[in-house]
């Protein structure tokens, strides 16, 4: 970076820019805060989720297993079952960051299989799983949250960290020089005008 002309001009243009850049790290420092708190916050919720679908999931293979064993295989009268297309994605912000938002609650399940080759054990397993997909798209929407935030959190500490350790010492070292050599041509113009003043008293008529 080329050293900037001393003058004045050059030298409240580099207090401008500094000032701005302060102002940048304040901002990027007070986002990446508030991005790792929510960030916590998920991972906490994320922990919950998980330790709910290990138990759903288990309930769900258990019931399955049953209905297996009563009614055979149930591939065929699963086929029955109709895709849930009720998924909903919205967006939330945070510090501008777009997380993914399932609202509400998944449907209560319907069964649209035909009862008559089915019993109780079937339809404890298709309660069960429906619980499963429930906690899976919350649990994506958690996930991906996390993702975007962890992805934001390293911009925002990669930006502060380079407004922190390069742009504002820079600058700090340009104001610096320009001061200095400000001030050493004022004491040269002083130094100046005094030997200018003692030669005019020297010529002076007596």
């Amino acid at each position: 970076m080329a050293a900037a002309t001393p003058t004045k001009g050059n030298l409240m243009a580099a207090q401008r820019s500094r000032a701005l850049a302060r102002a940048g790290y304040e901002l990027m420092d007070r986002k990446r805060n508030i991005l790792v708190r929510e960030m916590m916050t998920l991972l906490e919720d994320a922990s919950a989720v998980q330790g709910e679908i290990d138990q759903v999931f288990h309930a769900a293979y258990a019931a399955l297993a049953r209905a297996n064993m009563e009614l055979g295989l149930c591939g065929r009268i699963a086929e029955g079952v109709a895709p849930d297309d009720s998924l909903d994605i919205r967006w939330r912000s945070v510090m501008g960051v777009e997380l993914p938002h399932i609202p509400g609650h998944s449907p209560a399940p319907k069964p649209t299989y035909g009862f008559a080759y089915t019993n109780a054990a079937f339809d404890r397993a298709y309660i069960e799983f429906a619980k499963v997909k429930a906690l899976v798209r919350r649990m994506a929407e958690i996930e991906t949250s996390i993702y975007r935030l962890a992805e934001a959190i390293k911009k925002a500490q990669k930006r502060a960290n380079a407004l922190k350790n390069v742009v504002i010492p820079g600058l700090e070292d340009t104001i610096r020089s320009i001061t200095e050599a400000l001030e050493e041509k004022e004491r040269e113009e002083f130094v100046r005008l005094k030997v200018i003043k003692r030669q005019n008293a020297h010529r002076r008529p007596r």
